[in-house]
């Protein structure tokens, strides 16, 4: 497990962490009874005959696929008796030649009945996915306005930059949803979905398709050879197929846009704030290498792809900066009464360039934000400054910031002792690839307010 189950009345609910590739583990949910340990219920991600969902897959593909697991965690509305449960992406991640279809319930965010596990209601952001477009964080509960009326709702962020708004007993949408038409795969054996969902509201917060103009323009010099590179490059924005022997963008990247540190609410305005990747990355495939004869053709074959994926690319220059201009990481607050954006900023910096002039270009950033009734939001999550920061959560305005230890790639807590209130972060650093001859290492660090 990557994140810790929830409670509900008497159980513990689960999911699991599994193999990307195959063979791998089924992303099932599972409910255990705290006092006795036994299982209450499961509910299968990848559906077997008879259940909901089961013709979005081959005959039989629970036998030999794997993942639509919940690895990023789950929310629990307990007044409802329900369970949000966000799943990844079926393995193996970048071929679905063997697990043709939809492939329910993979990318999907699942509206669970907590007490008996039934499904109640689903959304499937990203239907057959080979782009790893996995839900990368447990969803939000809100409470926003909509016709003079406050509706509880369910958010959730995605890794390619979106935000689903749902009302969380009917999962509807509360914000229009547009299935548009997307590339078709060229690799023998693939068949793409025809058409992926896209939010009408709120706009991304991170950028979806790369284009000659937003190419570095650091240096004169690496901004040739970010040309040079892009000419190689196939650029479409969202949902193109990779291809063979020529490298698709993955823009925001396999590590997001919204990552695992989760978004943040203020209940008092239904302004939401999330932080964001905003970098490129790059893949494509190739034909796989020939199956080994130490296998029994048995076990080779449920496994044996035609294809598979080169590789996770981060398309940074030859000084090892984002090739793509800044921002290269933002925080974002965005209204979800209205769909509009309250701010949006640039988040950390590289110190190197900071001391030349190039200041507030952002950063990769891994760990979430916090939001505090009086007004302020905490993030560390910053790879490369080590700073921890507050901002006004109402403008964006930075209040304060220290440079700690190592990074803080994680979310902060608030606590209060004998009447004063503190905020601690895990500032452990080296994740999501710090730069060379960063250092790591364990340490919590806590701050007082005044």
């Amino acid at each position: 497990m990557t994140t810790p189950g929830v409670i509900y009345k008497n159980l513990y609910i689960v999911g699991g962490r599994t193999s990307e590739g195959l063979p791998a583990s089924r992303g099932d949910i599972r409910a255990y009874d705290v006092r006795t340990g036994r299982l209450r219920w499961t509910f299968h991600t990848i559906p077997r005959p008879g259940e909901y969902g089961y013709g979005t897959w081959p005959k039989n593909a629970w036998k030999y696929t794997g993942g639509a697991n919940n690895w990023a965690g789950m929310a629990v509305d307990v007044k409802r008796g329900l369970v949000f449960v966000p799943t990844g992406s079926a393995s193996a991640d970048f071929y679905g030649a063997n697990r043709l279809g939809d492939n329910l319930f993979a990318n999907t965010l699942l509206a669970l009945d907590a007490n008996t596990g039934k499904r109640v209601w689903h959304f499937q952001a990203v239907k057959h996915d080979i782009w790893d477009r996995d839900f990368p964080s447990q969803p939000t509960l809100v409470t926003v306005n909509r016709d003079g009326k406050r509706v509880d709702a369910v958010a959730q962020t995605t890794k390619h930059g979106f935000v689903f708004l749902f009302d969380r007993e009917s999962g509807k949408p509360l914000f229009p949803i547009e299935y548009r038409r997307v590339p078709a795969s060229t690799v023998e054996g693939e068949v793409t979905s025809r058409t992926q969902p896209f939010p009408s509201k709120p706009a991304p917060f991170a950028r979806q398709r790369l284009t000659e103009d937003m190419l570095t323009r650091r240096t004169p010099l690496v901004h040739q050879w970010a040309l040079d590179q892009f000419k190689t490059l196939q650029s479409d924005g969202q949902f193109v197929p990779f291809t063979v022997g020529k490298p698709t963008v993955i823009f925001p990247g396999f590590d997001g846009g919204a990552e695992w540190g989760g978004s943040a609410l203020d209940p008092n305005t239904g302004v939401l704030y999330v932080n964001s990747n905003d970098i490129v990355w790059t893949s494509s495939m190739q034909r796989a290498q020939p199956e080994s004869t130490a296998a029994t053709p048995r076990a080779r074959s449920p496994y044996a792809l035609k294809y598979n994926f080169t590789g996770y690319n981060k398309w940074y220059d030859p000084d090892g900066f984002p090739a793509v201009a800044p921002p290269w990481g933002t925080l974002n607050a965005i209204n979800l009464n209205t769909g509009e954006y309250a701010w949006k900023i640039p988040l950390g910096e590289y110190p190197e360039l900071a001391a030349q002039g190039l200041k507030d270009t952002g950063t990769e950033n891994y760990g979430g934000p916090i939001v505090t009734a009086g007004g302020l939001l905490f993030i560390g999550a910053t790879n490369y400054d080590k700073k921890f920061r507050a901002f006004d959560k109402d403008t964006g305005k930075l209040l304060w910031e220290t440079v700690m230890v190592n990074s803080g790639n994680a979310t902060p807590i608030t606590y209060e002792v004998n009447g004063k209130q503190y905020v601690v972060i895990a500032a452990f650093g080296g994740y999501g690839g710090s730069r060379p001859g960063a250092v790591t290492g364990g340490a919590f660090v806590a701050f007082a307010l005044p």
